[in-house]
């Protein structure tokens, strides 16, 4: 991808993780001319499926709100796509050759990991922007962003952290943490039912190594982990929206949108634009 983090004459923005939030930001920066590479785990454990650009990796490409991701098996693939702007690339690969290859001027890393600290740290890139917990700004990056829910969600951080992880999540028709159902241990996860299906509470949505993972409240597949997929106890497995509404499978959230308009106005802020617009 050359010396100088170009691809079609314009600096490359990596972004760590292809969930929704993730999938945001980097449709809004390739929207706004940013070639943009996302990196995500080669099988990912992806609940929303519907609106994560992660879904690339198993279904070949994926389009939300107007915008294909596609996935790419090789750098040169990826380079290929970012020279024609055809898709933004997808590579499923944990491999840290790829970012010494690359050496993106900015790292996003939007993988959410919500209780553990983050492996990125500032000499990752020029400028390492890291959201939500995890981050401690001047160590595993130079920039946190806020994504906690609130007044100050999408607040850029330059001394100290987000806030901590709280474990709530948001209410729905008056449901919190039970629209979600849980790996009861590690192994493989099985599945029949995909995203959009209707379920009923007490319904068996999958199992895994044969321990059955239960509804508790009846609704529509907001997300659902991919069939096949290795698991650890915990692990989130299915969302349930219980208001039954389809529109909901594929569109990305306000909070989503919110986090990566604070991206996109960092990157302006600070000068790095693409050459195109410059």
């Amino acid at each position: 991808m050359g010396a100088k983090h170009r691809v079609a004459s314009n600096p490359v923005v990596v972004v760590l993780g292809g969930n929704d939030v993730a999938s945001a930001i980097a449709h809004r920066l390739h929207s706004a001319g940013y070639p943009v590479l996302v990196l995500e785990s080669p099988r990912p454990l992806t609940v929303r499926r519907g609106m994560a650009y992660a879904s690339a990796i198993y279904e070949g490409d994926i389009t939300l709100d107007g915008v294909t991701a596609r996935h790419a098996r090789s750098l040169d693939e990826a380079a290929a796509l970012l020279q024609r702007r055809a898709a933004i690339p997808v590579m499923g690969s944990s491999d840290p050759a790829i970012l010494a290859a690359v050496r993106p001027p900015v790292l996003v890393d939007a993988r959410m990991r919500k209780k553990e600290r983050s492996t990125a740290r500032v000499s990752d890139a020029p400028l390492v922007i890291g959201l939500g917990p995890g981050f401690r700004a001047g160590i595993e990056a130079h920039v946190v962003i806020e994504t906690n829910r609130g007044p100050d969600l999408g607040r850029i951080i330059t001394d100290g952290e987000a806030d901590a992880y709280t474990g709530e999540p948001i209410e729905i028709a008056g449901h919190r943490r039970d629209r979600f159902c849980y790996a009861p241990t590690d192994g493989i996860f099985h599945t029949a039912l995909d995203i959009g299906s209707t379920v009923e509470p007490g319904q068996t949505v999958g199992a895994v190594n044969g321990q059955p993972v239960l509804t508790t409240l009846g609704g529509i597949l907001r997300g659902i982990v991919k069939d096949g997929l290795a698991v650890a106890a915990g692990n989130k497995l299915a969302d349930i929206d219980p208001r039954g509404d389809a529109r909901v499978l594929t569109r990305i959230s306000e909070k989503a949108w919110t986090i990566a308009d604070a991206v996109l106005g960092l990157l302006r802020a600070r000068g790095i634009v693409p050459e195109a617009t410059a």
